[in-house]
């Protein structure tokens, strides 16, 4: 009977020794459940499927901010507001409320010598101006690379015709290749035709007035200018003349030259007009050919 009772015994601690086994193995692994919860390769999974999850119009925005900043450096173009009076070639407002005290700045028989340092010093001064171009200055790659530098500090090109003679001395036909053939080589140099037209001497006829209306381009002479005078080939007489001339009034269309001596006086009749309260019209305000 001992014997019986020993071996129920020994049998029931085998028994509850295999049931202890069997709850060790099915019971949870606390510690690789937590490494799942933090497992790296999920953390990288989660990370792109976040950015895969980042609105659409992110982009856009980051796109429409970028597009802001090129619109912020670059200058919006003037509101035309001028027009010039082709009876006496002053520049006048469009309509009021719009400055008269003004005056336009123009160069004529660009570029010989003096045009590059000429905008150079007018770009630093912030000063619109017209350059007047004629043909035969253009002769050289030098000469179209100083013509494109001038366009590209923002200065508006015009056309002198190509050889500077007086149109009233020569055939409608050959008025027609000094306009037309000068537009042309101007065009094929910056990229855009002139938008104005001076005639040298002033000398303007019937048919360079058609011309010039075909090829769409404002024509002006001028209200006055010095430089070409003997009295006034120095920069300091240049200077007090072109400020303190009897003709400086409100849409003064002012005339000089690729000149040495206009070169030297420039600065000081920029400072000049200014200091009589004058302000300078940008050419890209003025009205042009339809």
């Amino acid at each position: 009977m001992k014997k019986i009772t020993t071996g129920i015994s020994l049998l029931l601690l085998i028994l509850f020794i295999t049931a202890c086994n069997n709850e060790s193995v099915d019971e949870p692994d606390t510690e690789t459940a937590g490494n799942e919860e933090v497992d790296p390769s999920n953390e990288a999974e989660d990370s792109d499927s976040a950015e895969q999850d980042l609105p659409a119009d992110d982009g856009a925005e980051d796109s429409e901010e970028s597009d802001e900043e090129v619109t912020e450096e670059t200058p919006d173009e003037p509101e035309v507001s001028y027009q010039v009076n082709q009876n006496n070639w002053a520049v006048e407002p469009i309509e009021e409320g719009i400055d008269e005290k003004v005056v336009l700045l123009t160069i004529d028989d660009a570029p010989d010598g003096q045009a590059l340092e000429m905008a150079q010093t007018l770009k630093s001064l912030e000063v619109p101006a017209i350059f007047f171009v004629n043909g035969h200055f253009l002769a050289t790659d030098e000469k179209h690379d100083i013509l494109k530098d001038i366009h590209d500090m923002g200065f508006a090109i015009g056309n002198h015709t190509f050889n500077h003679p007086n149109l009233q001395d020569i055939s409608g036909e050959e008025q027609r290749q000094q306009l037309v053939d000068l537009n042309d080589l101007i065009e094929s140099i910056i990229g855009e035709r002139p938008q104005f037209f001076r005639a040298p001497f002033g000398a303007n006829t019937d048919e360079s007035l058609a011309i010039a209306e075909e090829e769409n381009m404002v024509v002006m002479n001028w209200s006055y200018g010095y430089d070409w005078e003997k009295d006034y080939q120095d920069a300091t007489n240049l200077a007090d003349i072109m400020v303190n001339t009897e003709f400086l009034r409100d849409g003064a269309n002012l005339l000089m030259h690729d000149r040495t001596w206009t070169n030297e006086a420039l600065p000081d009749i920029v400072s000049g007009l200014r200091e009589r309260g004058y302000s300078f019209v940008d050419p890209d305000a003025i009205k042009k050919v339809d």
